[in-house]
């Protein structure tokens, strides 16, 4: 047996609504009921009142007063005035209560049945009376000749014809009233079915409850997401995006061009078509930059998935490098069976002093370098990069020479610099620096200078090569993902330098160098942070 399933939301509300509707119209209905059983009972006062006092001042009422037969003129006159001014009996009578007038003419000469003596008195005055006609009000006043009152005048007009009276403006009221019920029964509806659409008519326990998952699965997911509105605000982001992009709390409702985020990466999530797995660069992170709109007859915003690019680039540089390494070392092997093979063939010519001779000068050759970074530089993971960096430009022809000024002791440099960065920053400078005196005219020859060391409390990394240079009007753009001179599909390794210097809060100034080509210079604090600058 399977309970019924709760009223959706937009049902309940439709409920409450109907309700509240037909309440309000009913208690419209009885105050506007009461309202204008009043105002019939006033109006019918006034309505007798004015009538009464118009016959009593009339002159022609008075002059018949006084003639021996009342009766005669006044009957006509006062059936005409009934019937002029819509009451239900003018009676005229004389001041003991003697009918000179009545509607029904086998009344007159009757008693008046009522009350008489406040208008004997001179005062007009109003009751509810059961006459001859049933219950009426009626206002009796007095007929005056000078000070003498001559007679007397009651107007009424009977309860059942005000009732009915109330009875015709109740039933217009009713039909109001139902059209009115009928009218909010309708809007509602019609608004209650919009939000059936928009809440899949779903009840409140189902909507809190997908929000507490909604909330739960945003805040779970690592990924970064995004939505925004259609006029380009965070409306929603999650913990991981929050963290990829450098925001805080108050980023929800911001505007993205408000954010002071990257211009490529502002103009992928600022897009109208969709954008798949691009790769954009934050102060700090690589990111994959997925978008898709959200459409329904009309734009209501955009889905923005980020995952978090930047220690795959990073392995993925490590990968380059290590491949660069077996490469360097698969063709050192090679140069030195063939070198091996020369010095063997020379012993078996007999010549033994040019063999020993040739093998010591390539054995000096190669342990120079090895020598004097080992002696410079005692941190080890800078000095296996510079030992591998320079078989690597060795084999492309280019010489790499390491300052005689440089000098890092071993545990010089803090747990908070990473060595991931500095192989970064180191390995991605070298390269461009191979690069460039590599395709250089330089009359001394293809070279790269590298110059590491610790002063003054900071980490200085400078490298400088006998290139063409950097044009001065791209020194801005250098550090920009996709700008490169190789071709396409280059200009990673600068901007992935100029990230690690920011996270390590240092500084990194390009300049002309002495050789001729350009020079690097990285500058990181091993004591106090500072801010990036990229300067020229």
């Amino acid at each position: 047996m399977h309970l019924p399933r709760p009223r959706s939301l937009a049902g309940q509300l439709f409920a409450m609504q109907a309700v509240l509707v037909a309440a309000i119209v009913a208690g419209c209905a009885v105050f506007a009921y009461l309202t204008d059983r009043d105002q019939a009972d006033e109006t019918a006062r006034r309505q007798v009142t004015s009538a009464a006092r118009a016959v009593a001042d009339s002159p022609s009422v008075r002059d018949a007063v006084r003639t021996p037969d009342p009766t005669g003129p006044l009957q006509p006159y006062a059936e005409r005035v009934r019937r002029d001014t819509g009451v239900d009996f003018i009676t005229i009578m004389s001041p003991r209560g003697i009918r000179w007038t009545h509607p029904d003419p086998l009344q007159i000469g009757r008693p008046f049945l009522g009350s008489t003596a406040a208008a004997l008195r001179g005062h007009t005055f109003t009751e509810t009376y059961t006459g001859t006609l049933g219950p009426s009000i009626r206002v009796v006043t007095p007929i005056r000749d000078g000070s003498r009152i001559t007679g007397l005048v009651s107007v009424g007009i009977t309860v059942d014809r005000i009732s009915s009276q109330v009875t015709h403006q109740v039933k217009i009221l009713i039909l109001s009233a139902a059209g009115a019920l009928a009218l909010g029964a309708l809007g509602t509806y019609v608004i209650n079915a919009r939000l059936r659409r928009h809440t899949h008519g779903m009840n409140a326990t189902e909507l809190s409850r997908m929000h507490d998952y909604h909330q739960a699965a945003l805040h779970a997911v690592r990924e970064g997401l995004l939505m925004l509105d259609g006029a380009r605000r965070i409306a929603l982001i999650n913990d991981g995006g929050r963290e990829l992009l450098g925001l805080d709390e108050s980023a929800v409702g911001r505007p993205v061009a408000e954010l002071g985020l990257p211009t490529p990466l502002t103009g992928a999530l600022l897009a109208s078509e969709p954008r798949v797995d691009e790769v954009h660069l934050s102060d700090e992170r690589i990111v994959v930059v997925n978008t898709r709109p959200v459409v329904g007859g009309e734009r209501h915003g955009t889905v923005v998935t980020l995952r978090d690019h930047t220690e795959l680039q990073a392995l993925s540089g490590e990968l380059d490098s290590e491949r660069g390494f077996t490469q360097a070392l698969r063709s050192q092997a090679h140069e030195a069976a063939n070198r091996l093979h020369t010095v063997v063939s020379l012993i078996e010519l007999g010549r033994v002093e040019q063999a020993v001779e040739f093998a010591t000068a390539e054995l000096e050759l190669a342990q120079a370098l090895t020598d004097q970074v080992v002696g410079s530089v005692g941190e080890p993971v800078l000095a296996a990069l510079l030992l591998g960096k320079a078989a690597q430009a060795n084999e492309r022809g280019v010489e790499l020479v390491l300052a005689d000024d440089s000098r890092i002791d071993d545990g010089v440099l803090p747990a908070t610099l990473p060595a991931r960065d500095l192989v970064t920053i180191l390995g991605n400078l070298i390269d461009n620096a191979v690069d460039a005196a590599q395709g250089g005219d330089s009359p001394a020859g293809a070279r790269v200078t590298v110059t590491a060391l610790v002063d003054d409390g900071e980490l200085r990394l400078a490298v400088r090569d006998t290139g063409a240079g950097v044009d001065p009007e791209s020194v801005e753009e250098v550090f920009r993902r996709g700008w490169s001179t190789n071709g396409p599909g280059r200009g990673l390794g600068l901007a992935l330098v100029r990230q690690a210097v920011h996270r390590a809060h240092g500084t990194v100034v390009l300049a002309p160098g002495p050789d001729g080509g350009a020079e690097f210079t990285v500058r990181l604090p091993l004591l106090t942070s500072g801010a990036l600058r990229v300067t020229s």
